[in-house]
C-alpha cells in the first residue's frame, strides 16, 4: 500500500484512481472536470483534445486536485464544485494548497 498524501489514507497501488481537479484557463477562468488520468487529461486540455470550453482558453494549469475510490464520487464532487461561486473555488483552491506545502 502506498499513502496517499492528497486525502491523507493509505490506498492500494492497482486500485483506479478517480480525480476531480481545476484547471485555471489562459484568460483567468477555471474549468473543472473529474478523470482517471490527471497528467493526461491536462495534456488533452493543453493539446486541445480536451473540453470545448478549454480549447480556446489554453494553456491551461492545474490549480487543484482530490482522489476519489469510485468514479461516482469524483462525478458527484465534480458537480458539487461546479455550483460553486468563483470566490468559493478560489478559497477552495487556496486551501487546499497550503496543506500541499
Amino acid at each position: 500500500m502506498a499513502y496517499d498524501r492528497q486525502m491523507g489514507r493509505k490506498r492500494r497501488d492497482n486500485m483506479k484512481r478517480n480525480y476531480t481537479y481545476m484547471v485555471k484557463c489562459s484568460d483567468g477562468t477555471l474549468y473543472t472536470g473529474w478523470t482517471t488520468d490527471l497528467e493526461h487529461r491536462v495534456k488533452a486540455h493543453n493539446d486541445g483534445e480536451g473540453a470545448k470550453y478549454t480549447r480556446s482558453r489554453r494553456p491551461v494549469e492545474l490549480v487543484y486536485y482530490e482522489e476519489y475510490a469510485t468514479k461516482a464520487e469524483a462525478m458527484k464532487r465534480e458537480y458539487s464544485i461546479k455550483q460553486l461561486t468563483r470566490k468559493q473555488k478560489e478559497k477552495l483552491i487556496e486551501n487546499k494548497n497550503m496543506c500541499i506545502i
